[in-house]
This record gives structure tokens, C-alpha cells and sequence, in this order.
């Protein structure tokens, strides 16, 4: 592979569509459209037409710049489009209007991407909240020890339940029962949209510096905590914490607390966030890089 080519790869997820522009063996910049494709898919299990329009729309301005860029294009989806019934309109309309194959990854193939970006071979962990689904992968000795995609995460909790603890508490417990009894302590990365969201608020940024961020520590307390003041909070205050997405305050409580209670289910103390994550991860697993 010629070490100078620039991938631009985009990730079509359950909130929103990223971009990332990679050359010379480096993450130039990212990019980020919420959209939200996996917008009341709990209730339909179909991606309903103004979020696919949405996300269309945001996938022909990551194009367009990819294009400009000189840089070959590669989009894949995840958990709102594998799970959609509508699965395939969509991918014919992305090719339409976009001119690109959508690679639409299983749960399994999500979750090495992951942990591949977050961690490249080396030993260790990820917890990847999304929006509808939620992956969890970890090795040990350069083997993957445990791999799994749960059908649950921030849009589609807040969909389902809102920000009312008493139905987050009993839909996460319907889930989690896949990674009860599990003991996987140890060097666990964070990535996705909930996790950098929080290393933001506990850093205070105001505006999003991956630099900064990388590595940013949570403990389980402090998730849980924080998790309980959001929830306690309307959506107008949350945008008012020093640190928050805007785009994100409706579904970020619902999401912390999620991760508060994987964490405490696999007995993980703390997580440190990584802004490198599947788009990285995409590239190594495709043999790209």
C-alpha cells in the first residue's frame, strides 16, 4: 500500500455520519453530522424517510469534501441500518445519490473495528455506546477473549424510555444479562459519541479537542454520578454544562448511565476515552493500511 494515499472514510451510524480523513500512516481531522437515522427504529424497525434524507444529505457533503481531497472514499454502516427492514432501499439510495457502496458491518465486524482503532494489537479492552446498539470486545495474549453487540444504546434507549430511570433500569437489565458474571477488568477504552461527551464535560472543553481528550480518565463513580445529575436535569440545563454536545443532551443520561452499569456489570473501575476508534479501525480491518 502506497504510504502517501489519502482514505477519506465515513461512518454511517444510528446518530449521526463522521468523516475521517486519513494520509501519510495519520488521522488528519474528523468530522461529525448528527442526523439521527435510528430515530424511532425501536418502535418501526424501519429508517424512517426524513432521516434518511438526513443522513443522505450529510453523507453527499462528506463526499463532496472527500472529492476535493483527492482521497478515495469508503463509507460503512452500523447497527440502525444492519437492524432496518428498509436495509436495502437505503443502501440503493446511498449509492444513487452519493455514488458509493455502503458496507454494512455485522455486530461482531463493529466491534473488532473498535477495538483495532482504539487499541491496534495490543492487549486490552473497548466499551463503544452507539446509538443502537452497544459493542464489547477484549483481548488478551493477541486473542479476542470476548466479543459482543447488544442491541441497545443512545438513541434507542431514549426512544424507548426517556429519561425515566425506573424503564432505563429495566431495559438495560433485559440486555446486560449477555455480559453478566463477567469479570473484564483491566485496560478498557471508551470510544463513541457518550464516551467523548463525557471526557469533555469532565474536562470542561468548550470546544472539542481530540488531543486534550485522549486517554481523559472515568471511573465508574464518577460515571455514575455524573449519569444521575444528568438525568435529574431537563434538556435546556444540560446544554448549559461546560463540556456538553448540544446535539447530544437529549440522549447523553440515558447513554451515561448505560455505561455507568456495564461498567459496574464487568467490574471495570475506570475507562480512559480514545478518540481513535472504528474509522481507524476500518481502515486496519479492511487491510487499507
Amino acid at each position: 500500500m502506497i504510504s502517501r494515499m489519502k482514505f477519506a472514510i465515513i461512518d454511517v451510524g444510528s446518530n449521526s455520519v463522521r468523516l475521517m480523513l486519513w494520509a501519510d500512516g495519520k488521522t488528519l481531522y474528523k468530522k461529525i453530522i448528527t442526523t439521527r437515522l435510528g430515530e424511532n427504529l425501536a418502535e418501526s424497525n424501519v429508517l424512517s424517510e426524513s432521516a434518511i434524507e438526513r443522513t443522505l444529505a450529510a453523507i453527499q457533503t462528506f463526499c463532496k469534501e472527500a472529492k476535493t481531497e483527492d482521497a478515495r472514499i469508503f463509507a460503512f454502516a452500523t447497527a440502525a441500518v444492519r437492524s432496518a427492514k428498509n436495509r436495502a432501499e437505503f443502501c440503493k439510495r446511498v449509492k444513487e445519490n452519493c455514488k458509493i457502496e455502503l458496507d454494512v458491518v455485522s455486530g461482531s465486524e463493529e466491534a473488532q473495528l473498535g477495538i483495532f482503532g482504539a487499541l491496534g494489537n495490543a492487549d486490552g479492552g473497548i466499551i463503544d455506546i452507539g446509538g443502537a446498539s452497544t459493542e464489547l470486545c477484549f483481548r488478551k495474549g493477541g486473542a479476542t477473549v470476548f466479543s459482543e453487540s447488544i442491541d441497545i444504546g443512545a438513541v434507542l434507549l431514549f426512544d424507548l424510555c426517556k429519561d425515566d430511570k425506573r424503564k432505563l433500569t429495566e431495559k438495560i437489565k433485559q440486555k446486560l444479562f449477555l455480559i453478566d458474571g463477567i469479570n473484564l477488568a483491566g485496560n478498557i477504552c471508551a470510544i463513541g459519541g457518550t464516551a467523548s461527551t463525557l471526557a469533555s464535560i469532565k474536562l470542561g472543553l468548550t470546544k472539542y479537542d481530540p488531543n486534550k481528550l485522549q486517554h481523559v480518565r472515568l471511573t465508574v463513580r464518577w460515571v455514575e454520578e455524573t449519569a444521575e445529575r444528568l438525568l435529574s436535569m431537563t434538556v435546556s440545563e444540560r446544554k448549559q454544562i461546560s463540556g456538553m454536545d448540544p446535539s447530544r443532551a437529549d440522549v447523553i443520561a440515558g447513554a451515561a448511565y448505560l455505561l455507568s452499569e456495564i461498567m459496574k456489570t464487568i467490574c471495570c473501575e475506570s475507562v480512559a476515552f480514545s478518540d481513535r476508534d472504528n474509522l481507524e479501525g476500518y481502515l486496519a480491518v479492511r487491510g487499507l493500511v
